[in-house]
């Protein structure tokens, strides 16, 4: 048994003996020592350990605990509000045992309450809620007032995320290998980002400077995709596949040279044949990464395909696309619109919603329009700017 695995067993094989025994009993004093133990074997192993806990899966750092898929207790926790749980070098018995008895209060009603990310005590233990917290989009109702995205305080920031994205269109493009697990790995984090402050809110990253597009918009598209997916009553894991589509939907792009992408003014026809090839570079990508990603790869090859058949790549024989491929397709030029680009100012969310709805039953599936546009009137986006890439990366042009 994984050390992992192994101390959360004893977690909470010893919350539930707190909630059979006083406070002083030995029993209880025994099993939080017992628990204790196997802390500090996990911490010999990582000295940072971090446990995200979904309704159906344990996240340790990046990876899914695959001994714990659809464990009780994952399920228990998350809603009871520890849907994270973070571990510094130097944690004490005294700090794991105020844990406990946090933990313990969440799960049986007691006096402790729920505060996004605290420490137990001051020290070396985090646990909590891992939603947005910060402004609130406005809204009101005001007329012709338009609204932009507003900035939010993150309660843990989009760093990693933002990290493993690059990490994921650098690989690609350099070794041709596609990191399936880091981008499944960011969309179970994404996933709790949108559902950790009890609500569903929407976290966007904003650009700070033109060349994170490339990360910036692979995030917000899919982030955009599970909340709509969910918003249209799919289940947790179609949504995090929608979202896994949505996530690598631009992957096809790693194949375009640099000069291409980075070009100001606009492409020659050559240039741009050479740009419409990235859908089917990219469903071809995906399906020699992995072809049960049969979703991810219809979605990278029909996401510029208009409902009235347009846009590219042209098919053949006239067919309808995947209803994930027209879901992604809606999140995508949304996310495009509302983007800074050398040429262009971002539109506010009003106008780039007004430009879906107008477009819907033409270049949109009409259901899918409108579900988006309520979905953004009705949900907290909320928006934090991109972290500094380390290296530069190629900003994209808007399909």
């Amino acid at each position: 048994m994984s050390a992992p695995v192994a101390f959360l067993l004893s977690l909470t094989r010893t919350l539930a003996i707190m909630g059979l025994y006083g406070e002083r009993h030995p029993r209880r004093l025994g099993a939080v020592e017992h628990s204790f133990e196997h802390l500090g074997l996990l911490l010999g192993e990582n000295p940072r350990p971090q446990f995200s806990f979904l309704l159906d899966e344990v996240v340790y750092g990046r990876r899914t605990v695959r001994e714990l898929q659809d464990w009780e207790w994952s399920r228990r926790l998350a809603n009871a509000g520890i849907q994270r749980l973070e571990i510094e070098p130097g944690a004490t018995l005294e700090e794991f045992g105020a844990f406990l008895d946090h933990a313990d209060d969440l799960l049986t009603g007691g006096k402790a309450s729920s505060t996004t990310m605290r420490p137990a005590v001051p020290g070396h233990i985090r646990f909590g809620a891992v939603g947005l917290q910060g402004e609130m989009r406005d809204s009101g109702d005001g007329a012709g007032a338009a609204r932009p995205f507003p900035t939010a305080t993150l309660s843990y920031s989009l760093d990693e995320e933002a990290d493993a994205v690059r990490f994921i269109h650098q690989e690609m493009g350099d070794a041709g290998t596609l990191a399936l697990i880091e981008a499944e790995a960011v969309i179970r984090s994404l996933s709790i980002a949108m559902h950790g402050s009890g609500r569903v809110v929407i976290p966007l990253l904003r650009l700070k400077e033109f060349d994170q597009y490339t990360t910036t918009h692979s995030i917000n598209v899919g982030v955009l995709a599970m909340a709509l997916a969910e918003t249209l009553g799919f289940g947790a894991r179609d949504v995090r596949a929608f979202g896994t589509a949505g996530l690598l939907h631009d992957i096809g792009k790693v194949r375009v040279p640099r000069d291409i992408l980075v070009k100001p003014g606009k492409l020659s026809p050559e240039e741009r044949a050479v740009l419409d090839r990235h859908p089917v570079d990219g469903a071809r990508i995906i399906l020699e990464t992995d072809e049960h990603l049969g979703v991810a790869s219809a979605v990278a090859y029909e996401h510029h395909i208009m409902i009235d058949g347009g846009g590219y790549p042209v098919l053949q024989y006239r067919r309808d696309c995947h209803f994930a491929s027209r879901l992604v397709h809606v999140c995508d030029v949304f996310d495009a619109l509302c983007t800074d680009r050398p040429y262009r100012e971002a539109w506010d969310i009003d106008r780039a919603l007004s430009y879906i709805e107008e477009r819907a039953g033409a270049e949109f599936d009409v259901q899918i329009a409108r579900a988006f546009a309520v979905m953004m009137r009705r949900f907290d986006v909320q928006v934090s700017a991109a972290p500094g890439a380390a290296s530069a990366e190629a900003p994209l042009p808007v399909p």
